[in-house]
């Protein structure tokens, strides 16, 4: 039985527990700039994730490990400004609370004060349950993020699909439910078998938002390169580009070139 779509002003966690209960699916981009950021929250995607992989698209590292806290509330502060109606989740980048919970509430602090976002999202389970409960009880919500976490990735070693032996995948709906447990609003799965996530969305009441899990989860999220095709050299099998933008920017930057060189730019009418 279908729900009517609920029209809210302002997303909230709550919006999104709402959401998943009703059964409408969550959206979820990412966005670093305060241009893209307007473009996504008119749009209408629910979320808007300022992610860690900013490390990537943004400033060209291979992982998303060199990012770092004051760079990642340099963003997250640009997208705040730029959002009337998404919910801001923002990353909290590697090393910033896997040590220490007090350390990783500072960092949730500083997030929250000089960015101005809504929420923040942690790699890891129970490993890092600690640091997640006491950003929780200073009144910050928190998403977790399961599966492949790329600030991991030299302990994995690859960006292979993660959780497809039993061990690993009765670890992962562990934590999941542990991760509800403790109060976190939402939960970010991350290339990981399809049925799985679906076990796992359905064992829990808060949001499931996959990333290359399937559609049997609450959400989806991409990054907003990605799926623009502003970067031409990824291609999981879980993206779907909606645009070729990198053809297309190349084609008119070509052409302003040209118009240049040719002195036909800028003509008559477009000068004083």
């Amino acid at each position: 039985m279908s729900v009517a779509k609920k029209d809210y002003k302002r997303i909230t966690t709550k919006s999104l527990i709402e959401m998943k209960s009703n059964g409408e699916k969550i959206s979820m981009l990412t966005a670093y700039d305060f241009t893209m950021a307007k473009i996504v929250d008119t749009a209408g995607v629910d979320v808007i994730l300022v992610g860690d992989s900013a490390s990537n698209v943004m400033a060209g590292h291979e992982t998303t490990l060199p990012i770092t806290l004051d760079q990642m509330i340099y963003h997250a502060s640009s997208v705040v400004r730029a959002s009337e109606r998404a919910l801001v989740v923002v990353d909290l980048p590697f090393g910033s609370y896997q040590s220490d919970p007090k350390e990783a509430l500072r960092s949730a602090i500083r997030i929250m004060k000089e960015s101005g976002g809504h929420a923040v999202k942690l790699e890891g389970g129970k490993e890092i349950k600690d640091s997640i409960k006491k950003i929780l009880n200073a009144g910050i919500p928190v998403m977790g993020h399961l599966g492949l976490t790329p600030q991991s990735i030299y302990k994995f070693g690859t960006y292979t699909v993660r959780a497809k032996e039993d061990e690993e995948a009765e670890k992962l709906m562990e934590d999941a439910q542990m991760l509800e447990k403790i109060g976190c609003f939402g939960i970010v799965l991350e290339k990981i078998p399809a049925h799985l996530a679906e076990k796992v969305a359905k064992s829990i009441s808060i949001p499931v938002i996959g990333i290359g899990a399937g559609g049997g989860v609450d959400g989806q999220v991409l990054v907003i390169h990605d799926m623009l095709g502003m970067n031409n050299e990824f291609s999981p099998r879980f993206l779907r580009r909606y645009l070729d933008l990198y053809q297309e920017m190349t084609g008119a930057i070509g052409k302003y070139v040209a118009d240049v060189k040719s002195s036909d730019f800028p003509n008559e009418k477009e000068q004083y």
